[in-house]
């Protein structure tokens, strides 16, 4: 298949090279920098550069706040039959987007990304596919995924942004709090250490990326339990209630297990 990649950045560069060897693959970055150093494919310098390729599949890998303006910029240098996909990490806004253009598409999310996930060895990790998008186009990223041993879940836009909120919102809101709070240890111990390790990283991200998952419209409410479980951890602290820290601790326990 021919595939275009937009953005050359850290998941950009990645599909390039995880695609490179079975596809003819071209990428397309502003920063031409960037594709300086990726092999095995196309450097594209210009849209029309993109039209004369006449890609099948155009992969819209730039930063989450451009991926609908990029898309506009460079929808009329592709072929009608040219299936059109994102990977954005917050779907908001994209269903009606789609629906506009009137052309196939497909929208995933590789639940992973450089700062945190090895990318050379990923079995193990998650990615959704959105269940609305075209057949052609989940069949090729569903066999995309398998090829990585990747574990598959097939969400509607809603599911997968209500799914987001639960699963980056919380832990970005907590290693938000933690970092706010943090100061230097002397002789930091290891929980302390693991912690700031999760933080350190957590501080790489783009403050794009970050905005987008907090200010998704499913997040607030999942910050809001957080706000009244710290509520709950501050009436049994100035208390000193045993039996309740105890009470906590095992609702914690269960939610581990489960």
């Amino acid at each position: 298949m021919k595939i275009v990649i937009l953005g050359a950045g850290n998941m950009g560069a990645w599909l390039v090279e995880s695609l490179c060897l079975d596809h003819e693959v071209g990428v397309y970055d502003k920063d031409k920098e960037r594709m300086k150093y990726l092999f095995n494919s196309h450097r594209l310098l210009t849209y029309e550069d993109i039209r004369e390729f006449e890609p099948e599949l155009l992969i819209n890998a730039v930063s989450l706040h451009l991926t609908i303006p990029v898309f506009e910029e460079v929808l009329p240098y592709l072929p009608e039959k040219c299936i059109i996909s994102d990977i954005s990490s917050v779907k908001n806004g994209l269903k009606d987007f789609y629906l506009k253009t009137g052309r196939r598409f497909v929208s995933t999310h590789p639940m992973f990304g450089p700062t945190f996930a090895n990318v050379k060895a990923l079995e193990g990790q998650s990615a959704i596919i959105i269940t609305q998008s075209d057949e052609e186009g989940k069949a090729f990223f569903r066999e995309f995924y398998e090829s990585l041993k990747l574990k598959i879940f097939d969400y509607t836009f809603i599911e997968h942004d209500k799914t987001i909120a639960y699963s980056l919102s919380i832990p970005f809101a907590s290693t938000m709090v933690f970092a706010s709070v943090m100061k230097k240890q002397e002789a930091p111990g290891t929980t302390y250490q693991k912690h700031l390790k999760i933080a350190e990283g957590f501080i790489t991200e783009s403050d794009y990326l970050i905005s987008e998952i907090m200010f998704n419209k499913y997040s607030l409410e999942q910050v809001k339990l957080i706000h009244s479980k710290m509520g709950d951890l501050i009436e049994i602290l100035k208390d000193k209630d045993t039996e309740e820290m105890k009470a906590f601790l095992k609702e914690l326990r269960k939610n581990i297990k489960h």
